[in-house]
């Protein structure tokens, strides 16, 4: 009976916890910045200024093209991710590729440095390649540090599909560049979309790779214009700036609530 009781009570507290800094961002990012005071952050509202703080943040923090430029990035660098990690998977799974695991080993071998030992050569070759502060750069870097997870659940997932569909398909005459676009891809579906909401939601919440390979307004990540509308330059109260960081996690959230049985079937099959 104890143990009936203590355990809802934990996991009770524990929520509540969890849920006590989303309080605090939805409370402060909801009040006019005349009642907002350091010493009163848990105190309710009395008055509904959201909206405001939302045009506030939008208008002067100029979050508009940071906007754009993120959703560009959490699309293309996922969608070409998950394309490259399938193109893998199926290469090491289905066509058998010689030394297959070792090349697999190579491409997921990536992830074991910290991406800040990196940084400083990164920004080094940005620069001399001209493409530092530049979409086309920011493209480029986020495929490359998503394709090795990409890859590891792909050929994770590709596993679990009988060779012998392969070799049926061959016997039936279709080319493997067929095989792989109208058979696999369509087979594993539900993990493609699996590993793009994950890929898509790291690319919208960089911070890091915004702050060292951008710099523009029309180029840098949104994370990145949010960090700067308090700096020197930016200048806006906290409250707009706090309904800044509640817009910019919207996304995310609505993206994986939309796709949330998808989601959860993806990571099953994926065998993470």
């Amino acid at each position: 009976m104890t143990a009936r009781v203590l355990r809802p009570a934990v996991l009770v507290i524990l929520g509540l916890i969890w849920l006590a800094p989303v309080y605090l961002l939805l409370v402060n990012a909801s009040k006019p910045a005349a009642e907002y005071a350091a010493d009163q952050v848990w105190r309710p509202i009395s008055e509904f200024a959201l909206i405001d703080n939302f045009r506030e943040a939008w208008e002067i923090g100029s979050l508009g093209d940071a906007v754009t430029s993120t959703a560009l990035y959490s699309v293309v660098a996922p969608g070409l991710a998950v394309l490259f990690g399938a193109a893998i998977g199926f290469g090491i799974v289905a066509l058998r590729l010689r030394h297959g695991f070792f090349w697999f080993v190579l491409v997921f071998g990536g992830t074991v440095f910290p991406l800040q030992m990196i940084l400083m050569p990164l920004f080094v070759g940005y620069v001399e390649a001209g493409i530092h502060d530049t979409r086309l750069g920011m493209i480029a870097i986020y495929t490359a540090i998503t394709v090795p997870f990409a890859a590891l659940v792909m050929r994770n997932f590709l596993g679990g599909i009988a060779h012998q569909v392969f070799e049926a398909a061959v016997v039936d005459g279709a080319t493997t560049w067929r095989i792989f676009w109208r058979i696999y891809l369509p087979m594993s579906s539900s993990a493609l979309v699996a590993v793009f909401i994950l890929q898509a939601t790291f690319v919208w919440n960089d911070l890091l790779l915004g702050l060292s390979l951008s710099r523009s307004s029309d180029v840098r990540p949104l994370m990145t214009a949010v960090a700067g509308l308090q700096d020197t330059y930016g200048g806006l109260q906290l409250t707009a700036v706090l309904a800044a960081g509640l817009l910019a996690s919207l996304p995310t959230v609505v993206l994986f609530l939309a796709t949330q049985r998808i989601f959860s079937r993806g990571l099953n099959l994926g065998q993470f």
